[in-house]
């Protein structure tokens, strides 16, 4: 969805319900698989001087692999957003230029226009928390067999001590 900023005078509006199919997941190693159903994305432009922001709302469901048993779930997401939109001209040497804190919530586009899906598509990964649960209770995976324990139980010895001390539990502590 391209966005011809030249065309923004005062306030352009754009509502758009995104299809299931839009979001493409490279693999099923990512975190993000797709949408559980269509996602709804109202954003306002509006021009602030040399800035143009970027308000918007987001919400929807999508479909995400839980941190603890890797089963897919369906997570909701209601996200509100403001970003800044700079025109810049590249410049080689500025590759590994550093931020300032003002410059945090600035995106910088080249030209006069910005495409609304790369923006869109940013923040829903900024929306999805940095551990997706599928429940509270979830039980993950056995660390020795790798059942799902929300499944099934396991027949693995469970030790008192995490694996990693084993070999400390086995020393013999002075004075015993």
């Amino acid at each position: 969805m391209l966005i011809d900023l030249q065309t923004v005078i005062q306030e352009t509006e754009v509502r758009e319900t995104l299809p299931q199919d839009w979001w493409k997941a490279a693999d099923r190693a990512q975190q993000i698989l797709g949408f559980s159903r269509p996602f709804e994305a109202h954003i306002k432009i509006s021009r602030v001087g040399d800035k143009f922001l970027v308000d918007g709302k987001l919400y929807g469901g999508l479909e995400v692999v839980c941190d603890r048993c890797l089963e897919p779930f369906d997570l909701e997401v209601k996200a509100e957003f403001n970003v800044y939109l700079v025109a810049r001209e590249r410049d080689d040497n500025e590759e590994n230029l550093e931020l300032l804190d003002e410059e945090m919530e600035v995106d910088f586009i080249q030209g006069e226009t910005v495409d609304l899906d790369d923006v869109i598509r940013e923040q829903i990964y900024l929306s999805v928390p940095m551990k997706c649960v599928c429940q509270e209770s979830c039980r993950g995976l056995c660390p020795q067999c790798g059942t799902n324990l929300n499944v099934a139980s396991c027949l693995c010895e469970s030790g008192s001590t995490h694996p990693a001390f084993s070999r400390i539990e086995k020393r013999k502590i002075e004075g015993e």
